[in-house]
């Protein structure tokens, strides 16, 4: 596996910083999951493959067991706000002068400086401030987020993970860690880089939110209902493939390349699509180059011919399905070591011992209440 051999220090936190993690493990970066102590259950379910250790970081005791941890550690990922770590003497300069190999990842909203450094957020606050908000939604209607993917996944935890992937690789030929300023405003930005470079070409992006050719004013890049309720998503944007959409549509070439306007073609196409179910419409455009599909809802997504001959979605102990790790790589793909969520503490003892603390260290540590092992049989 490609990270197989580094170690992770990931702090626990909620979407963004818990999906980087996911993502290095699944690639086979060995992740430790920093819980609080005195929580009854752990409401991230993006921590498969990692273990979990507790730790209360407002004991003195507690920190100091961090900052050991991450002495041998490869990577630490931290989400807290601006300042939150260097209170703690968790900061970057404690932690690298004692190991300056470690790449230290601060994944936060809107960054280590600026106006709103110090302030909270969600991602549809980053979106807004990035600028890539504004762009998305219906033209008769509020700008509209979709759902966190964006800032909270896209922009922060995958753009996190690619500047850990380079950091590590400039690690090889330096020997020395350094600090990733990860936010979210501005990897959504990064990802909307398209916006900003088609943003003045008119036909692309360039006019206002939902008129153009991506962004749902075109009647050949939209999402149609069809007679039973479900969806189609048809993307004909070039000439040869809306030949074929027009042509699986039953209409004439002519009657089709008259019609005046998106409002036009929007109002004819919906009607023509509502004579006929999803799937009808599936068979009729299956092997065809108009770029129509089914819209699959995801329980759907994992039983599609596709998806099945290239055995990407996975199943976990319940049968439930989920999504596999992303790229493929040829020689050390990705694996997905196991589907067990960890509860908040599991792995406290078994971490602690391996990173070389004795036993009657471990044993002090719970008597202070600096660390917590939820394990029964444990004598934690």
């Amino acid at each position: 596996m490609a990270l197989k051999g580094i170690k992770v220090i990931e702090l626990a936190g909620l979407a963004p910083a818990p999906y980087c993690g996911l993502i290095l493990s699944d690639f086979g970066a060995n992740v430790i999951r920093v819980d609080k102590t005195k929580t009854a259950d752990n409401i991230d379910k993006l921590c498969r493959g990692k273990r979990s250790i507790a730790i209360d970081l407002k004991n003195q005791s507690g920190v100091n067991t961090l900052k050991r941890l991450c002495g041998s550690a490869d990577v630490l990922i931290e989400p807290f706000r601006k300042g939150v770590m260097e209170k703690l003497g968790l900061g970057p300069r404690e932690l690298l002068s004692d190991n300056p190999r470690l790449i230290y990842a601060r994944l936060t909203g809107y960054g280590q400086s600026g106006v709103l450094s110090e302030r909270a957020g969600h991602d549809i606050n980053y979106l807004a401030i990035s600028g890539v908000l504004s762009r998305l939604g219906r033209k008769d209607g509020n700008p509209h987020p979709p759902v966190n993917l964006l800032a909270d996944f896209a922009g922060g935890g995958l753009t996190c993970a690619l500047g850990i992937a380079m950091a590590l690789f400039e690690r090889s030929n330096s020997g020395k860690g350094q600090v990733i300023d990860a936010n979210m405003v501005e990897g959504a930005a990064y990802i909307a880089s398209f916006l900003w470079a088609t943003k003045l070409g008119g036909l692309v992006q360039g006019g206002p939110r939902g008129t153009n050719r991506l962004d749902g004013g075109a009647p050949f890049y939209n999402t149609y209902c069809t007679k039973d309720g479900k969806y189609i998503a048809v993307g004909a944007l070039e000439p040869k493939f809306y030949a074929q959409f027009i042509k699986g549509l039953g209409l004439d070439p002519d009657e089709a390349f008259q019609m005046n306007n998106f409002d036009e073609m929007r109002d004819k196409f919906s009607k023509i699509f509502a004579t006929k179910t999803r799937d009808e419409w599936s068979a009729i455009f299956d092997d065809t180059d108009a770029c129509v599909t089914p819209i699959l809802e995801m329980d759907e997504a994992a039983n599609h011919p596709h998806n099945t001959s290239r055995n990407y979605f996975k199943v976990d102990k319940d049968g439930a399905h989920f999504p596999g790790p992303a790229p493929s790589l040829s020689r050390t793909p990705a694996t997905v070591k196991t589907t067990h969520q960890p509860s908040v503490g599991e792995h406290t003892l078994e971490v602690l011992m391996e990173a070389g603390f004795k036993s009657e260290e471990v044993e002090q540590l719970a008597t202070q209440g600096a660390i917590e092992q939820c394990k029964p049989e444990s004598k934690l």
